[in-house]
């Protein structure tokens, strides 16, 4: 089975990501880390239920890597938005098993203590025009949420809008139960309802 991690939103830098959630949400995000493997760079925020929001962008200052970056960074363009959502999962391997082509392979990643498995695909998109959502399977005792301070803020809704809804919905449903996440369609696209310190906040 499959669980909801956390979302990234994307942007041309990662001071633009970041402005877009804190403009949104009312809050000030964490400092995250690098990713060397794949040349990014985040910032982080602790969500309720052991969820939490990504800002990441292409880090600058870091080497090219020899490989497509995650989420389509290689060719992002325009506002900061969010652009995917993670799932959790034991098996990481088994759980490719199961799902389409196009999801990638598993690679090894790690930042400070944290350790995971993350599916990775060879162009950096994901499949349904990257509205499919990558997997992960954490391999340290703890998850970052709990490494993360209180927000104030709560999921409320995940939508995911795609042409062929039906499609990914019928091969999510079978291993994904979360009545926050709800696929629509329409052009691809996120966005996610919170409720936060300032009421309910859209960050679309």
């Amino acid at each position: 089975m499959l669980e909801l991690d956390h979302i990234a939103v994307a942007g041309a830098t990662l001071d633009e990501a970041t402005e877009a959630c804190e403009a949104a949400l009312g809050v000030t995000l964490q400092p995250g880390g690098r990713h060397a493997l794949f040349g990014t760079h985040n910032r982080l925020l602790g969500l309720a239920d052991g969820l939490y929001l990504e800002a990441i962008a292409t880090d600058p200052d870091a080497p090219e890597p020899d490989r497509a970056r995650l989420f389509g960074l290689d060719r992002f363009s325009g506002r900061a938005r969010p652009t995917n959502w993670i799932c959790r999962c034991d098996d990481l391997a088994a759980m490719l098993a199961h799902l389409p082509d196009g999801l990638g392979a598993p690679v090894a990643l790690g930042r400070d203590d944290l350790r995971w498995l993350m599916s990775a695909p060879k162009d950096g998109v994901l499949p349904f025009d990257n509205c499919h959502p990558a997997l992960i399977q954490w391999q340290s005792l703890t998850h970052p949420s709990a490494m993360l301070e209180d927000s104030g803020c709560r999921l409320r809704r995940l939508t995911v809008r795609h042409p062929e809804a039906d499609s990914l919905q019928a091969l999510l449903r079978p291993l994904l139960d979360d009545r926050r996440v709800m696929v629509e369609t329409g052009a691809p696209a996120l966005s996610a309802e919170f409720d936060t310190p300032h009421g309910t906040r859209l960050l679309e």
